[in-house]
């Protein structure tokens, strides 16, 4: 019997869920639902399923749902589908406090159901393919520099571009954060718009993480520097470089070095997240983004939006 999926919101992102779904072998999509009637019906009427516009209709039909509303209703909706027996496919940021995330977590425990926070630079193939170079990461430098949008405004930078990053690195260093040190400022809405923030690590790797959202160009690296290698992934490009340090010198007088440079661009990290999240479902799975690895990701985005509001309130104004 195939899994009853549907999307609650289909907007920007939402549309792109219930493309995958629609298309996914083992899947049927039940249906969409979005406040917005009118939104609903065209992209149902795209993917030959049905248009809600109260998402609480749609819960009584399915199995597994993706909830792409604005981040504040995330616990709102995720608390509903939990308690209709329904597993979570939640967009990042989980919530918006940590008190909310603990309370879908124990949710989906008590009803033995499936939470999942989408982190979708998880599924990045790059990134999935990095794990078999990775050693002992000491030094990580990320950026992930963007264009305005309107859309991810209703939340500050960290929470809207940041919190990427921070999933990812604490996913690759396997040790606590001891320390950090933030600093950033809004530009152009009311809040943080660009950020910066030094990660310090208590086995000693540190990671230096910059997030923007007014920049004039689109640019998402990652470099990974361990004992005698180093890793870079672009995001963006899904492309992987690998440069190991051999023992000796070339004829050049330079170090000899092994380097792997992968591209994965036929990959499609949406589809992967989903097709993880069905299975999940189907064979009760933990995830590989649970919503506790979502309320960790947001317990450290928290901490930092408050380190940046404190520096902030020590900066004269003009």
């Amino acid at each position: 019997m195939a899994l009853r999926a549907g999307v609650i919101g289909v907007g920007y992102l939402g549309k792109f869920h219930a493309q995958k779904y629609a298309a996914m072998e083992g899947v049927e999509l039940v249906g969409v639902a979005d406040v917005n009637l009118e939104a609903a019906e065209a992209v149902a009427a795209m993917n030959h399923t049905r248009a809600f516009a109260d998402y609480r209709d749609l819960l009584k039909e399915v199995d597994a749902v993706s909830v792409v509303v604005p981040t504040p209703l995330h616990h709102q909706v995720g608390m509903e589908c939990l308690r209709a027996g329904v597993h979570v496919m939640m967009e990042k940021p989980v919530t918006t406090t940590v008190a909310e995330a603990d309370d879908l977590i124990g949710e989906a425990d008590r009803r033995g159901l499936v939470l999942q926070v989408g982190h979708l630079e998880r599924y990045n193939p790059a990134v999935m393919a990095m794990a078999e170079y990775l050693t002992t990461p000491l030094f990580v430098e990320s950026h992930r520099i963007h264009m305005f949008k309107p859309r991810g405004t209703d939340v500050d930078v960290v929470l809207d571009l940041m919190i990427h990053d921070i999933d990812i690195i604490m996913s690759i260093v396997d040790s606590p954060v001891a320390d950090f040190h933030a600093v950033g400022m809004p530009v152009v809405t009311d809040s943080t718009d660009i950020a910066n923030v030094r990660l310090m690590f208590a086995n000693g790797c540190t990671a230096n993480v910059t997030v923007s959202r007014i920049s004039r160009d689109n640019i998402r690296r990652l470099r990974v520097f361990q004992p005698g290698s180093f890793i870079a992934v672009d995001y963006g490009k899904k492309e992987l470089t690998y440069i190991k340090q051999l023992d000796g010198f070339d004829e050049e007088g330079q170090p000899r070095r092994e380097i792997v440079q992968s591209c994965y661009v036929e990959k499609d990290a949406l589809e992967m997240e989903l097709r993880d999240f069905a299975a999940n479902v189907i064979h009760g799975r933990t995830p590989l983004v649970s919503g506790r690895e979502g309320r960790e990701a947001l317990e450290m985005a928290r901490r930092i939006i408050r380190a940046i509001k404190d520096n902030l309130k020590h900066v004269p104004r003009s």
